[in-house]
């Protein structure tokens, strides 16, 4: 059996990766997000608050004896409040930085710590994005903690390179490039005046040029099944 956690699996690309990955039967998803619309009985729903920093470390990886691989997904990511730097909301600086750095972080940490031993095949993915490897005015936080768990990844995969363990753990952090989520809606309905770059957004939605999170959970899945074929941590879902 393959055990896959996945966080953020209440809508978007975490809800699509879910299912697509609950279409081989020989997959067990365990989802970790505020709330839950997937009955499966090869679903297990966890629920968490990954703004909560005290609810992400006490969360505990099972120790799980028949697996034949083990993944995770670190997919949940929020864009916070769109302004300049000086106008941002520092709650929201905080809860993006929470959200899409210090918790994928832990998570990949605590996976690392509690399933490095294990002889069977390992992998962490990471939603990341491609605001995190150029800037984006108005986006500070949000590219910012996604250019910071991309190096994190980085990091780590250098680690597990340099390791002498047998089965080291694969790591990736994947832009998977602009898809219809409720974050894309967000960001149409922000003022001109707080973020120039809003008619371009708009038009990539009125000229059906956004993927869909079901397409982007079957590239992602590309990754996941053949890992072999993929030498960068850093990724974009367009060069797949």
């Amino acid at each position: 059996m393959n055990y896959y956690y996945v966080t953020g699996t209440g809508k978007g690309i975490g809800k699509a990766l879910a299912l697509h990955l609950l279409q081989n039967e020989e997959n067990y998803v365990i989802g970790l997000s505020r709330t839950n619309v997937i009955k499966n009985e090869r679903f297990e729903f966890i629920p968490i608050n990954l703004k909560n920093f005290d609810e992400v470390k006490k969360f505990q990886f099972i120790d799980i004896q028949d697996a034949d691989k083990i993944v995770l997904i670190n997919n949940a990511g929020i864009i916070g409040h769109i302004n300049h730097v000086g106008a941002i909301d520092n709650n929201s600086i905080y809860e993006t930085f929470m959200v899409n750095s210090i918790a994928p972080a832990v998570l990949m940490n605590n996976f690392i710590k509690a399933y490095q031993k294990q002889k069977i095949e390992k992998i962490v993915l990471t939603v990341s994005s491609g605001a995190g490897r150029h800037a984006i005015e108005s986006w500070a936080a949000y590219c910012a903690s996604k250019s910071a768990i991309d190096m994190f990844s980085w990091v780590a995969d250098e680690e597990q390179k340099l390791s002498k363990n047998d089965y080291p753990v694969k790591i990736f952090s994947v832009a998977p490039g602009i898809v219809d989520t409720q974050m894309q809606t967000q960001i149409r309905n922000t003022d001109k005046s707080d973020f120039s770059g809003v008619d371009k957004f708009i038009e990539y939605k009125n000229k059906n040029m956004l993927n869909s999170p079901e397409k982007t959970a079957e590239l992602l899945g590309q990754i996941l099944q053949n890992p072999e074929n993929f030498d960068m941590v850093l990724l974009d879902v367009r060069e797949i």
